[in-house]
């Protein structure tokens, strides 16, 4: 038998907790999960999510982080690697060591997809420092091939406040990014919620029921999915469709099963193969140039 090609590496820039699946870990294990092999660099490491109560914060030193980040670059396996996957940061400084990292890759593999989740906050509020979400804005946001902001960080990126789907396709257009996908959009159908593709000239919606006491690590799950779906070759809008659907059915299960946190072991088989109905639609495309 002829043994399968192998997959891409990726590069995750991102938090590390003991227990759960936010952050680095959950996109270590998915992406792992569906064939690609990771190099993960922590930026900070927690004992679980803030939302759980309080726990020791070890956050990697800079100068070490930068060390281990120039090792990286100057690798001879990065031939292996297919994208550089970015999400929390401790400190601006380390958003503007990853941007660094990313154009020293970026001079060797033009080629390179980059994402950046830009986690930074949500329901009207920061959760990370200013300083920290002006650094991945300044430094991040232009090089990124796709950025996976939800509407509130859509807003702040932009410097305006965001309602309602032509506001967020205008917002995103706005970045001038090959592709921006909007979490945590209003949906069309009651009930739901919604996540908005934007690329280039189309816009697509793709919507499913919402879960109420959906546990964290959406967008992480989100954004590794997509990651790893474009690294195949789909369409954009076939990659969003996916990821909705195997996010959606996640919360579900999880949800179901009174899961304080994604169930991504016990459920991997979705991550894989989501059965889950998600709708998508065109919306309206950029106005043409007379």
């Amino acid at each position: 038998m002829t043994p399968e090609p192998s997959k891409p590496a990726v590069i995750v820039i991102s938090s590390h907790v003991a227990r759960g699946s936010v952050g680095g870990r959950g996109a270590l294990f998915v992406l792992e999960r569906l064939g690609h092999p990771v190099w993960f660099v922590p930026t900070v490491m927690l004992a679980w999510h803030p939302g759980h109560g309080r726990s020791t914060r070890i956050e990697t030193p800079l100068n070490r982080f930068t060390d281990l980040l120039d090792d990286l670059a100057e690798s001879p396996f990065l031939t292996d690697v297919g994208a550089i996957m970015t999400g929390y940061f401790a400190d601006p400084m380390q958003a503007v060591a990853a941007a660094q990292f990313i154009e020293k890759v970026r001079a060797k593999r033009p080629d390179m997809l980059v994402v950046v989740d830009p986690i930074m906050g949500d329901k009207g509020h920061l959760y990370v420092h200013a300083e920290t979400a002006g650094a991945i804005r300044d430094w991040l946001v232009p090089q990124a091939s796709l950025i996976t902001p939800n509407v509130f960080e859509l807003g702040w990126l932009t410097g305006e406040p965001v309602e309602g789907t032509t506001a967020i396709v205008a917002a995103a257009r706005k970045l001038a990014l090959p592709q921006v996908v909007v979490t945590s959009a209003p949906a069309l159908m009651r009930g739901s919620i919604g996540t908005v593709l934007v690329a280039g000239e189309d816009a697509f919606m793709a919507e499913h029921r919402e879960v109420s006491g959906a546990p964290n690590g959406t967008g992480d799950l989100l954004t590794a999915v997509l990651t790893a779906r474009l690294l195949a070759g789909a369409r954009p809008e076939t990659a969003l469709k996916g990821a909705c659907a195997a996010v959606f059915e996640m919360v579900a299960r999880s949800a179901r099963a009174g899961a304080d946190e994604l169930r991504l072991s016990a459920e991997q088989d979705v991550i894989v193969h989501p059965m889950a109905e998600v709708s998508i639609r065109r919306m309206s495309a950029a106005p043409r140039k007379p």
